[in-house]
């Protein structure tokens, strides 16, 4: 994806933000806020290896991923095969996600809920709460300093954890530079490297994982599309799929 491709997407995000904005004010919104939290980022954090399990329709470079695909049934089989959370993508346009995905997850199984979209606005928040979410993605190629840190601010108010994605080193000290990356504190955000094909002129190699390693946040790095155990072994104990 490139970066031209994540401003349509941006575009099309805040087009149908303001649609729902007039469909479902967020005063009515925030009276249907979820249960407490399961705690998305303390199931990362233990001694062994964690595995964010992902559901995601389709993607644009990929296409159809599984047609027909019953989101409950796999969030059930991502539980018993011993998953310490669950991502679910909500993206519509481009990603065929929707809200109803992550209900129906929260349904089928107790692990703890990512909700992956593009958030760019506190109102998503609210919808992700109400939805089941126990964490949300914030990607910092979508957002400015400014509004990183209050989007950060209303999620831990909302009691969810934060996931945030970097793609070069620039923004990951952006990331640092603010302050809310709060490493070795509660409440903490996890710091994530994507090596999808959707970010394909910014994909996460093997070198950009070692990078940020470097960059001292070590305390809980996830890599995405993470496709072999051999991958796995060169990173464990320090690394969250």
């Amino acid at each position: 994806m490139s970066a031209t491709v994540l401003d349509e997407i941006l575009a099309r995000t805040r087009q149908d933000l303001e649609r729902r904005k007039r469909d479902l004010p967020i005063g009515e919104l925030e009276g249907r806020d979820s249960a407490p939290s399961k705690g998305f980022r303390d199931a990362l954090t233990g001694p062994d290896m964690a595995v964010i399990a992902e559901f995601k329709r389709r993607s644009p470079s990929a296409g159809q991923l599984r047609e027909g695909a019953d989101v409950g049934e796999i969030a059930a089989s991502y539980e018993r095969g011993g998953a310490a959370a669950m991502s679910v993508l909500t993206e519509g346009p481009h990603f065929e996600g929707s809200l109803e995905d992550l209900r129906q997850a929260r349904a089928a199984c107790a692990l703890p809920l990512l909700r992956k979209d593009f958030i760019i606005d506190a109102y998503q928040l609210h919808e992700a709460r109400a939805a089941g979410a126990d964490a949300v993605l914030l990607i910092v190629a979508a957002l400015s300093a400014p509004e990183l840190v209050a989007l950060r601010e209303n999620a831990r108010w909302l009691d969810l954890d934060v996931l945030v994605e970097v793609h070069t080193a620039e923004e990951l000290s952006r990331v640092l530079d603010t302050g809310i990356a709060g490493l070795g504190e509660s409440g903490a955000m996890a710091i994530g490297v994507p090596g999808c094909p959707e970010f394909a002129c910014w994909t996460a190699s093997i070198d950009k994982v070692r990078m940020v390693l470097m960059l001292r946040v070590s305390r809980c790095l996830l890599v995405s599309n993470v496709c072999s155990l051999a991958t796995i072994e060169r990173f464990s104990p320090r690394l969250r799929c």
